[in-house]
């Protein structure tokens, strides 16, 4: 059975339009939100980046039934994992059980912004499972006393710890990170539709849910959809370890400008052709995920709604 979700964009998105975009999925009937923790946009055309666990709190107060996951947060370098620990906390009880935590080794456009020396991936990947492992002992409810390779936590203590378990759902982009996730992570982040990293995640020993998000841009003008995404998502054509590392959303669209919209299209299904759609999301199932949510591109977003409760939803099922 798969999961169907709806994306949160919180680069596309003020706080009290991902708030009511929220409930609008929930009526809609989706299984999940995933909401995006960023402190910058990709690029300015899009335009927003609120604080990722004040919009949680809001969703949780005008939400009953739907899951929240967020998608994913980087507990490395711009937040401590012992805040980290006591934010997840928090949501994890206004949800009552509907939230899960996606974490991830993250980019320097969100990190760096504190001014800390932006580390190799080999090294975020130690931090990542440091940091992992203080928040799961935080959790307990216990004090924590931790001086590791990375992190220091002295006397800490989260006096509202989660009622249940916290499912971890590790992100990984690459093999190593992948290895990681099936070691120590409650399910798998990836992307795209390649099953060898889910491959990869399940010989390590990983099970539980598997997340990925399909990128569309629906509308029946599938010439507008193909400018929408061009001018707001380029990012969809950057390959992954220059994502990573790029510091800046000025640095982006110096990027972006080599990006053309064929190249965009190729990668994101646009206009009003459901079965574009369909094949998509029926590619990413195939190669291993069970949850798997749409991100509508643009401002739009009564446009996927539409689509999911006319023709989508019951073409999935």
């Amino acid at each position: 059975m798969t999961d169907f979700g709806f994306t949160l964009s919180s680069e596309e998105h003020g706080p009290s339009d991902l708030v009511r975009l929220a409930v609008r999925a929930e009526q809609e009937g989706f299984d999940f939100v995933s909401i995006s923790d960023h402190f910058h946009p990709w690029v300015q055309a899009q335009g927003h980046s609120p604080f990722v666990w004040g919009v949680a709190g809001a969703i949780a107060s005008v939400t009953d039934r739907v899951d929240v996951a967020i998608g994913v947060t980087c507990p490395l370098v711009r937040i401590h994992p012992a805040v980290l620990a006591q934010a997840a906390a928090t949501a994890s009880l206004l949800l009552a059980g509907r939230f899960a935590f996606g974490v991830g080794t993250g980019e320097a456009l969100n990190e760096h912004v504190l001014g800390h020396r932006w580390p190799p991936p080999e090294v975020r990947l130690a931090m990542l499972h440091e940091a992992i492992g203080v928040m799961r002992e935080l959790w307990t409810g216990e004090t924590v006393d931790h001086k590791g390779e990375i992190y220091t936590v002295e006397n800490a203590r989260i006096f509202d710890p989660p009622e249940r378990p916290i499912p971890v759902i590790v992100s990984g982009f690459g093999t190593s990170a992948a290895e990681l996730a099936g070691e120590i992570g409650d399910g798998y982040w990836g992307h795209g539709t390649d099953s060898s990293l889910v491959e990869t995640f399940e010989r390590a020993g990983g099970s539980g849910p598997r997340y990925a998000q399909v990128h569309v841009c629906v509308g029946p003008d599938e010439e507008k959809c193909r400018q929408t995404v061009h001018e707001i998502w380029p990012n969809a054509a950057i390959p992954g370890q220059l994502a990573q590392d790029l510091p800046t959303w000025t640095h982006f669209e110096q990027v972006a400008q080599l990006v053309t919209e064929d190249d965009v299209a190729r990668s994101v299904p646009c206009g009003p052709d459901v079965d574009a759609v369909v094949q998509k999301i029926e590619k990413t199932v195939e190669a291993g995920y069970d949850h798997v949510y749409l991100h509508q591109i643009g401002p739009d977003q009564d446009a996927l709604f539409e689509l999911w409760r006319n023709e989508l939803r019951d073409a999935l099922r």
